[in-house]
């Protein structure tokens, strides 16, 4: 890393604090300006507590099922990402060969550039195989559930369900922000403005989906 030009370090740590920052402001946005995923949290615990009175409850099994089936699509699709990454940098001198002809090629540091693309997929592998357990751990709380709503453990292990649920969901969105982040590491291979401009793509994408989409206008209407 220390033969890199000083404008490639600062970009690249300019994409780490983007990466950072863009969870931080997610997960901790400001009262006037709540985050979709803030506003997510109150409709799951909402989906717990009307959980205690549904029967029967085969829905909610079928929509934690469903959940944890995406948590476990995106894992895999981690783990070949992290293997095409490897065979890349196993296999740099051939790429560079077939790059050479392009108008852009990736430059002799191809292998270099693909570390930053392998850690973000292994930050979302882990992310995303955390949040598969704890989905796992939810449905056995909301199995745990008594079928009486009147049980005064009901609606405490909805809670419990509820929370865990949250920090499920939080972990996957924290696997899909490091995706957003080694599409724009991939930048790179197109020099450091290509970096540049992978980052700042890849945070405004982000942002504008937490803080100004249309889904966000939706779920923020709570009431009719």
């Amino acid at each position: 890393m220390g033969t890199l030009p000083t404008l490639d370090l600062v970009l690249l740590a300019w994409l780490v604090l983007a990466w950072l920052a863009s969870g931080w402001i997610s997960e901790h946005p400001p009262g006037a300006l709540p985050s979709v995923s803030w506003l997510m949290e109150d409709y799951r615990r909402d989906w717990m507590r009307t959980f205690v009175t549904r029967q029967p409850r085969i829905f909610d099994a079928t929509l934690i099922d469903s959940l944890r089936q995406g948590t476990a699509f995106f894992a895999s699709a981690c783990m070949i990402a992290i293997g095409g990454g490897v065979a890349v940098i196993g296999n740099a001198a051939t790429v560079q060969r077939l790059t050479e002809d392009l108008p852009i090629g990736a430059g002799p540091d191809v292998a270099l550039k693909m570390l930053p693309v392998i850690g973000f997929l292994a930050n979302g592998l882990l992310k995303f195989v955390w949040a598969h357990r704890l989905f796992g751990y939810c449905s056995i709380l909301m199995a745990a559930v008594p079928n009486d709503p009147q049980d005064p453990l009901a609606f405490h292990r909805a809670g419990q369900a509820a929370e865990i649920n949250i920090t499920a969901a939080r972990s996957f969105n924290r696997g899909l922000r490091a995706i957003y982040f080694a599409l724009a590491a991939l930048g790179w291979l197109l020099g450091p403005w290509g970096l540049l401009a992978g980052t700042v793509l890849a945070t405004g994408v982000l942002l504008r989906r937490e803080f100004a989409s249309a889904s966000r206008r939706i779920i923020q209407r709570r009431e009719p």
